[in-house]
């Protein structure tokens, strides 16, 4: 036997079942959203690992392909590594659960999600937040829950939540708010520059629908959660920060962070450490713990210069923005650059312009979504951070960057109709010191306008970051938080838009949740430094997308067909259109409602592509007059190609007003000449004339 419970949520059953499955991980349910059913366990190790400063929590997120009924595509047929999706899915999890475990618990910690069905008006993504949730809520794991997610929609002008494939498609915002019983714990939209307080409106929505989740939740940890386990503290003792403290004065300490230059910053933070070991030489106990004890040394007194004394490290004010510069066309040859600096932050998006049959094809649950036009990707190398570390290629954390930006300029991009071409972006770290995935939604927004993309509004990113006090009231809101207030902060809240609203959040917090004039307060100073970068920064650098692409980028042509000519066009496995594209070099792309694209670098070659295809789809009509190739003689005449499978007949009383005994006397193979077509002949084939070309 097991347990049942359900909830009606956003017109949909929610069923959890417990003690059905997973009985040997830590805590398991069963969920079901509607169709949707995805399997959720906690689990954690006996023992805490040993020699690691930091909560070692690990969020899975595992698509199977037979949740919706396929079978993987590639040569392998079963899963690889996990999809984009899955990663940014494990993000959004991991997120809001992370700051409810205790912060000196070492215990290694799994949340495994396996989707097993997927029922496309239930979202599989927010079935495995709750699911994690619950399981870690009901489980012996020491968690301060318990939270709940929920999706909104905005749809003609209306909140609609946890939305349908339907109303997800003509939605203008895609907000997912996680909540504790009290505050907002995480956020993540992107949106159709949605206006600040509509946004503020729908993530306080969705925040009162959390909290009827959350009493849900609570009836189930309420009969069958088990009790939380005792665990080993890794907690830096009183008594050795009271030693530190009689080496190291506060006001040395404060001394040593307070500089704008993060190199400097770090040689007196290593000089200090060095001055504690030699101290602590001789007892192994307060060196074991020492860099934590640092750590935690050197946040304590930036918090305290921040909230009580309103100092930052880099001496700024509060609401002041690091200095700024852009630059556009800094790279040649490339579609697009430009370049963005914050302070130590600087980033470089290169823009790579393709025909729309370059667009990157999804293999995933989502049956809606199965190719992306737009790409935007972003690295993060070592030296950014003057750091040496091998390249092992983009982890978690460098395709959420890359994702949230990308995000941040989907509503800004033109139409396939009005721009028909796939987009690549790529945004590479030169210098890293704080919000480096807005820098890159400023140097995308440039780089996209250089490339000659129009798109319809520049889109700056500016991150606030947050200091707290023992009271809600008691806090301090950060404009353009650098790296070291982001490590001792507790918000990291990145916000991108354009003039007219926001297109993308993404915050994340380390402590138990934020107050609504937190969230109010956060986003206001955002929109201000956004208008700011956008009108003193960016615009400056280059006010509007340039009017065409550029020279090395490619050029396409658009034209329209009868889809019942497409076979023609395509010829013989291929033969008709292999042939025009050996002819002029150019790419052709036909869609099966008879949309061809022409894309190439010689703007003659691909309107010599475009006039063959249409000779090849046109019927040929009396008094036509055609340029063809002589591509075969016979005594009664000669054979003319004047498209790739397209042929017509020159008799040879047409040839030429004078008398001629035999055609090779006027033409030979491979001449181009002038015809006119005088209709079908009695066999009902197309003859032509060179003799009347001129009447």
């Amino acid at each position: 036997m097991y347990k049942k419970y359900e909830m009606e949520l956003a017109g949909r059953t929610l069923r959890v079942d417990v003690d059905r499955v997973a009985k040997q991980a830590n805590g398991a349910v069963l969920m079901h959203y509607g169709d949707t059913t995805v399997l959720c366990t906690a689990t954690a190790s006996e023992k805490p690992r040993e020699g690691i400063d930091f909560f070692p929590l690990s969020v899975e997120y595992n698509e199977r392909m037979y949740a919706v009924g396929k079978i993987p595509g590639g040569f392998n047929k079963r899963e690889g590594k996990a999809s984009e999706n899955a990663i940014l899915t494990c993000r959004v999890i991991d997120r809001p659960m992370r700051p409810l475990f205790p912060k000196d618990y070492r215990n290694d910690v799994t949340l495994e999600n396996l989707v097993l069905s997927v029922d496309q008006d239930c979202s599989p993504e927010l079935t495995a937040m709750l699911g994690a949730a619950i399981a870690t809520c009901i489980s012996d794991v020491p968690f301060d829950g318990p939270i709940s997610a929920t999706q909104v929609g905005l749809v003609d002008g209306e909140f609609v939540f946890n939305p349908t494939a339907a109303q997800k498609e003509v939605s203008d915002m895609a907000l997912t708010v996680a909540s504790t019983k009290e505050k907002v714990i995480m956020i993540e939209a992107g949106a159709n520059e949605v206006p600040e307080a509509q946004m503020i409106e729908a993530i306080f929505a969705a925040h009162e629908l959390n909290q009827k989740v959350i009493a849900f939740i609570e009836t189930i940890v309420a009969e069958c959660g088990k009790p939380k386990h005792a665990y080993e503290s890794f907690a830096v003792p009183q008594e050795l920060f009271d030693d530190i403290q009689k080496i190291v004065t506060p006001e040395e300490m404060e001394g040593a962070v307070f500089t704008d230059d993060k190199q400097t910053r770090e040689e007196n933070i290593r000089q200090v450490t060095e001055k504690l070991e030699e101290a602590f030489a001789e007892n192994e106990e307060y060196l074991a713990k020492l860099p934590e004890a640092v750590y935690q040394y050197q946040k304590k007194t930036v918090r305290k210069m921040i909230l009580k004394d309103h100092k930052r490290p880099d001496g700024r004010a509060i609401d002041q923005i690091r200095p700024l510069s852009a630059e556009v066309d800094l790279i040649p040859r490339v579609h697009g650059s430009a370049m963005f600096t914050r302070g130590q932050t600087q980033i470089c998006t290169l823009t790579t312009l393709a025909p729309l049959s370059e667009a990157q094809r999804l293999d995933g649950l989502d049956e809606h979504e199965t190719s992306k036009r737009y790409m935007h990707h972003y690295n993060f190398p070592s030296y950014s951070v003057g750091e040496t570390r091998p390249s092992r290629g983009p982890g978690r954390r460098e395709i959420g960057h890359g994702a949230l930006a990308e995000r941040a300029l989907i509503p800004v991009l033109p139409s396939e109709s009005e721009f028909p071409y796939a987009i690549r972006t790529v945004s590479e770290t030169f210098e890293s010191n704080g919000s480096t995935s807005q820098a890159s939604v400023c140097a995308s927004s440039m780089s996209l306008m250089a490339a000659g993309v129009p798109i319809k509004a520049a889109v700056a990113g500016i991150s606030a970051g947050l200091v707290t006090g023992e009271t809600d009231d008691d806090y301090l809101v950060l404009t353009d938080i650098q790296g070291l207030e982001d490590f001792f902060g507790d918000m990291d809240f990145k916000v991108a838009g354009t003039h007219k609203g926001i297109t993308a959040i993404q915050m994340d917090i380390k402590i138990h949740g934020l107050t609504r004039p937190i969230i109010e307060e956060a986003i206001a100073a955002t929109k201000k430094a956004r208008t700011y970068i956008l009108d003193e920064v960016m615009s400056k650098t280059i006010a509007e997308p340039r009017p065409e692409v550029g020279p090395y980028a490619p050029k396409i042509i658009q034209m329209q067909i009868d889809p019942q000519k497409i076979g023609d066009v395509v010829g013989q496995r291929g033969k008709t259109i292999n042939a025009i594209i050996e002819e002029t070099g150019v790419k052709i792309d036909i869609e099966d409602d008879g949309s061809v694209s022409i894309c190439g670098t010689e703007s003659d070659a691909m309107e010599r592509a475009r006039r063959l295809i249409e000779i090849i789809v046109t019927e040929f009509e009396a008094g036509q007059v055609l340029e063809g190739k002589v591509v075969s003689i016979k005594e009664f005449g000669a054979f003319l190609e004047f498209a790739p499978g397209k042929e017509g007949m020159v008799h040879i009383s047409k040839i030429s007003k004078q008398h001629i005994k035999q055609v090779e006397d006027v033409l030979t193979l491979g001449d181009v000449v002038k015809v006119v077509c005088l209709g079908k002949d009695k066999m009902g084939r197309f003859s032509f004339s060179m003799k009347d070309v001129a009447e």
